[in-house]
């Protein structure tokens, strides 16, 4: 399907959890044509139909035959299966763009689309999503992991700017380390944020979650500042110096 105007993508969604769809929305908001989105369950569904309005929920091998670019927002260990299976199929199209968001793969987990000649991009946004629009008022400003082979890396990097984000690059072989980092400090924050609710709760102290609000957000600033120095990531502030802030894709 072509995009809407010249230099837009034709952007294929599968996945509309709470990070496919906020993502598909904010490259919808950058201008590229939002082609379809597979929602299997009920709730994603749901959520497809607030987050992208008017957005046609299709079958999987259809959005991939549609789409420029295809956006697999699925979970990590669906993601390999999906990979090859619509290799089998004999679905991915040379030249296409296919992004995935899983913080612990670089694009190795690809290597099946890419042998039909796809370009793989591995692309995680360092947050957490609540899968609505306040998502969207928190990409400016958010760092995303970017791994690909060194000629597309600019296309990621652009992506990235599009939805607000700031790009930086993980190399192929440290994708595994930071997918680690980043679960350490998602699983490791929430299980102290539950433990210290439930000795207060316990307490019968009223609204735990509200009392430790503060605190809790003052110290993991207080920490995160103590690691905030030195130069930037690679790859981050180099966007416009570069010339990557070009219109992507050929469609009209």
């Amino acid at each position: 399907m072509p995009a809407e105007r010249a230099g837009r993508l034709g952007v294929g969604t599968i996945g509309a959890g709470r990070v496919g769809a906020v993502l598909a929305a904010a490259l919808g908001g950058a201008g590229h044509a939002l082609t379809g989105v597979a929602a299997v369950s009920e709730s994603s569904r749901e959520r497809a139909s607030v987050m992208l309005p008017g957005v046609p929920v299709l079958a999987v091998p259809e959005i991939v035959e549609r789409s420029e670019l295809v956006l697999l927002a699925v979970p990590d260990d669906e993601l390999e299966a999906l990979v090859s299976g619509l290799a089998d199929a004999g679905v991915w199209q040379p030249g296409q763009l296919v992004l995935h968001t899983s913080a612990k793969f670089g694009t190795g987990v690809l290597d099946p689309a890419r042998r039909s000649g796809v370009i793989p991009l591995a692309v995680h946004p360092a947050m957490t999503f609540t899968g609505t629009s306040l998502d969207l008022a928190r990409l400016p400003g958010t760092w995303f992991a970017v791994s690909a082979p060194a000629p597309v890396l600019p296309i990621g990097q652009a992506l990235v700017v599009e939805m607000g984000g700031e790009p930086f690059i993980v190399a192929e072989g440290d994708r595994a380390a930071y997918g680690e980092a980043v679960d350490t400090v998602v699983s490791f924050s929430s299980a102290i944020v539950d433990q210290a609710s439930a000795q207060l709760a316990g307490l019968g102290v009223p609204r735990p979650g509200a009392v430790l609000a503060s605190l809790a957000r003052s110290a993991v600033e207080n920490a995160l500042a103590r690691h905030d120095t030195g130069p930037l990531p690679e790859g981050a502030g180099t966007i416009d110096e570069a010339g990557f802030d070009r219109p992507l894709g050929g469609g009209s």
